[in-house]
């Protein structure tokens, strides 16, 4: 996967984030891939090139600020609870548009994970003419209990393990992204975090997917999306964790090539009929 950079400007300043594009060329549908809140470029490893190869379709990865090989966060910035509605509404247009995607006349799929998903439903309704379709894969709309525990034994594992090492191997800086993401989720102020009234906004056609072990939100989080968007489609994936695309990728594959074959036909022939 060849990477190339762009610069953004970042709060009153200039930072450099990593991208590549991957599966077919200009004219297929684009699916932009957003990443967990420990993930980056090189974290997805196949998965985007796999799913754009089986779909016929076009796709953009990239790692967010102070992930993978992009600009690193200072170690003494630490993100607000409002960190992912910074990069929904701000991060993610200006990227589209760096890199020549006219989201308007061309609206994109967002395929998010966790972190990513919620960043991909917030942009959803934000920007409802410039977005195709959700499909958000474990995503956060509230804070949970089990994903504080979780949370907090990664900190643990952080500290005491070869965590660090691992990391390194995906990010220019382990401690850029783990604090950052780590800091803000244990954070007093995120507890109240919540993106459910929200929801009610979103138009475009929404997948919210959630494996049944999965050991850092429950099946409220997707559910939770259904209740306030009706139209959302729920799939509940067995002897699956929090990533779906290394726990059952070929299940995954099936669903979200299917949602969006449905719903991209759906267009069409409204289109037609036009």
């Amino acid at each position: 996967m060849a990477t190339g950079f762009v610069e953004l400007p970042h709060d009153g300043r200039s930072i450099r984030l990593e991208y590549a594009w991957v599966g077919h060329d200009d004219g297929a549908p684009l699916l932009v891939f957003l990443h967990e809140g420990l993930g980056s470029l090189a974290m997805w490893r196949d998965w985007p090139q796999r799913l754009c190869e089986a779909g016929g379709y076009r796709g953009l990865v990239y790692s967010r600020y102070g992930y993978g090989q992009s600009t690193p966060r200072p170690a003494d910035e630490r993100w607000p609870p409002q960190f992912m509605h910074v990069q929904a509404a701000e991060t993610l247009p200006r990227l589209l548009a760096a890199l020549g995607v006219d989201a308007e006349r061309d609206p994109p799929w967002l395929f998010g994970h966790s972190d990513g998903g919620s960043i991909a439903l917030i942009h959803a309704t934000l920007h409802p003419r410039a977005v195709a379709g959700v499909i958000a894969v474990a995503p956060h709309i509230m804070v949970e209990a089990v994903s504080i525990a979780s949370i907090e034994r990664a900190r643990d594992a952080y500290r005491t393990t070869e965590l660090p090492a691992r990391l390194a191997r995906y990010h220019a800086d382990p401690d850029s992204a783990f604090w950052g993401w780590n800091d803000v989720w244990l954070s007093a102020e995120f507890r109240d975090w919540s993106i459910e009234a929200m929801l009610a906004r979103l138009r475009c056609p929404v997948l919210a997917i959630q494996g049944l072990d999965d050991e850092y939100g429950t099946l409220a989080q997707v559910h939770g999306i259904r209740t306030r968007a009706p139209h959302a489609e729920v799939v509940e994936l067995a002897n699956c964790g929090h990533s779906p695309h290394r726990d059952a990728p070929e299940a995954l594959l099936r669903v979200v090539i299917a949602f969006i074959r449905r719903h991209a036909m759906a267009v069409h022939n409204e289109g037609g009929d036009a």
